[in-house]
């Protein structure tokens, strides 16, 4: 199941608005019983709980791919260790190994 704040920015996404700061936009507030928004100050309509919940979809493959990209960052290494991985192999094997990578840990 995926967060709320991941449904609301995929809401947000979807009505036009690229980006959700969540201490000044929208606040969400956890008082036992689950997380709900407690203020929203976008300039798009407040959403209701059935139309978040149609972006659950779409927002567990964002929850996904996130995650595989945390992945993939952590397996590429620094800057500098990619610099002397091509340093040392040459720019097709560092492709090669960034596409090994990629294909270890696929996006939806």
């Amino acid at each position: 199941m995926a967060q709320l704040s991941t449904k609301i920015k995929e809401y947000a996404k979807a009505q036009g608005v690229a980006n959700v700061d969540f201490l000044k936009d929208v606040m969400l507030q956890d008082d036992g019983q689950g997380a709900y928004i407690k203020e929203w100050n976008l300039a798009i309509a407040k959403p209701s709980d059935e139309q978040l919940n149609a972006y659950e979809a779409s927002a567990n493959d964002a929850e996904y791919n996130a995650g595989q990209i945390a992945k993939r960052v952590a397996e590429y290494g620094s800057s500098a260790d990619q610099l002397a991985y091509i340093m040392e192999n040459g720019v097709d094997a560092f492709v090669a190994k960034q596409q090994a990578i990629k294909d270890k840990y696929p996006k939806k």
